[in-house]
């Protein structure tokens, strides 16, 4: 009775201070979380593989379970929580042949966020910065050619934002700084012709509203406009 109490008793010690009552070896969480992440169950998956992290730290599974942990963040939407865990990723594990996915993904949780063009602009930015960090030191990498069609992207998005910027400035009468921004569409992003198009024919319209000097605001009114406040990021 006595090694009854004592057993019964150390089983619950167990459960109380944090002991693993669902024991699992680190080769079995590895099978359960890839199962998951195969079937789309991110949220399991992740539970399976954070369990794995933690309990076995030093097991050949770990740095496997560390970026599917990230991936399945990715997958839920969570893409701050995904940053995070694919940085942590590349700092402990630099020389892995896996950097080049963990940039792209990097660049992908940014991507994701990218706002319309009358928003701002930050998420394009570091996307593109990291698809083009990648494409520096991976250049052969199959991730650096697939960045290369989400640098496009951003590019165009971020020629829209200038574009639209400028667009407001001339149709507010501000026309040296919207010629000023036309100009900023067409010398960074040529061949966006979307945009860089319609900008060379703004340019014109600004120059022949501006002054002869072209240095002046045009007047609108009896007075002149002060620049309208807008998000430039």
């Amino acid at each position: 009775m006595m090694v009854l109490v004592l057993v019964l008793g150390s089983a619950g010690c167990a459960g109380f201070f944090g002991g693993k009552q669902d024991e699992r070896t680190a080769a079995e969480l590895a099978v359960e979380g890839k199962s998951f992440f195969e079937a789309g169950k991110y949220d399991k998956a992740l539970k399976s593989y954070e369990r794995l992290r933690d309990w076995y730290p030093y097991s050949q599974h770990a740095k496997e379970a560390k970026l599917r942990i990230a991936d399945a963040h990715f997958h839920l939407e969570q893409y701050e929580q995904a940053l995070v865990a694919y940085e942590q990723y590349e700092q402990l594990h630099p020389s892995d042949s896996q950097i080049p996915y963990v940039i792209y993904q990097m660049g992908m949780c940014h991507y994701e966020r990218m706002e319309t063009i009358d928003r701002t602009q930050v998420p394009t930015r570091n996307a593109m910065e990291a698809f083009l960090r990648l494409q520096a030191r991976f250049p052969d990498s199959q991730w650096a050619e697939k960045a290369g069609e989400k640098i496009a992207d951003c590019r165009r998005n971020l020629a829209g934002h200038e574009f639209y910027v400028a667009r407001f400035y001339f149709k507010s009468g501000h026309y040296k700084a919207a010629k000023n921004r036309f100009e900023t569409v067409v010398a960074r992003y040529p061949g966006v012709d979307e945009y860089s198009d319609k900008a060379e024919t703004y340019i014109e319209q600004c120059q022949n509203m501006l002054p002869d000097d072209g240095h002046a605001e045009s007047r609108k009114g009896d007075g002149w406009m002060q620049l309208p406040p807008i998000d430039l990021n």
